[in-house]
Formats: C-alpha cells, structure tokens, sequence
C-alpha cells in the first residue's frame, strides 16, 4: 500500500510569517495537531498542537497575563517550527512510513513531490485507523467465512 492511498488531503497550512496566534486559533478548532508551514507552496517546517501549547504560558487569558504573553503570541510561526521535517513521496510504502515513526519522535509525515510542494500527510493517527478498518474487515471476513461452513 502506497501513502498516497492513506494521505489525508488538502492539508492546513500557514504561511512562514503568520503569527503563533494564527496557529493556535486553526489548532483549538480543527480535528488535526500539525499545521504545515509554507512559503508559495513549498514545504519549510511542521507545527503541532505540542509545539505551540509548549511555548504558551499558563498564565495567558489569566489575570496573571503579561505583556510578554501577549508579544509571544504576535511572533512569526517560522521560529517555532521543526525545520527540515522528514518527508516522504506519496509513492513511499506504507511500511516506510512505519520505520521512520519508529526511529524519530515525529507524529506525522509530510508527503511531498521532488521540489517539496505538499501533497498531503500522514500521522500515526492515520496509522492507527487504517489498522482497526483493516481488523474490523479481516473479522467480517472470518465471520463470512465461518458462516458458509
């Protein structure tokens, strides 16, 4: 199987300069933990929910908050990313992606042509769904088969 078979698509993206907040604001209302960062289409880093949760203070949106919360949210999303993120062909197996979440602490991979455009991605999310259909199926399976016997 071909990631290009399991790729979610079209992907969240946020341009280098957007702001923190602009991130945090598509993260708390989305279904998904990684936002591309681009520049006219070309891949240049991931931020994840994890990233951006890391960098905010508890004490923002607290009477507590200070002027230095607020500033850190105004920052460029480019300083908080993982640059250089692993990446993979949407002709890659299945069974690579599998490798490199088992020999990096990454959550998901970004799926890309030669010049770096996004394609898609994929997470360990998506692993862990395609398994359980795969079970689910393999199951109504046997049960079709037992029941012929």
């Amino acid at each position: 199987m071909t990631l290009d078979e399991i790729m979610s698509h079209p992907v969240a993206t946020v341009e280098m300069d957007d702001s923190l907040k602009d991130v945090k604001v598509l993260l708390d209302n989305a279904p998904f933990h990684h936002v591309l960062v681009v520049e006219s289409g070309v891949l240049w880093g991931v931020i994840s929910d994890r990233d951006v949760y890391r960098e905010l203070s508890p004490t923002l949106g607290t009477p507590m908050e200070s002027t230095r919360d607020l500033a850190l949210l105004n920052k460029p999303v480019h300083t908080f990313m993982t640059r250089k993120p692993i990446t993979l062909p949407k002709t890659a197996t299945l069974f690579e992606a599998v490798t490199l979440f088992n020999h990096h602490d990454i959550s998901c991979i970004p799926i890309v042509d030669a010049e770096k455009h996004v394609l898609g991605i994929v997470t360990t999310h998506d692993l862990l769904k395609l398994l359980e259909a795969r079970r689910y199926r393999l199951s109504e399976s046997m049960a079709a088969t037992d029941k012929g016997n």
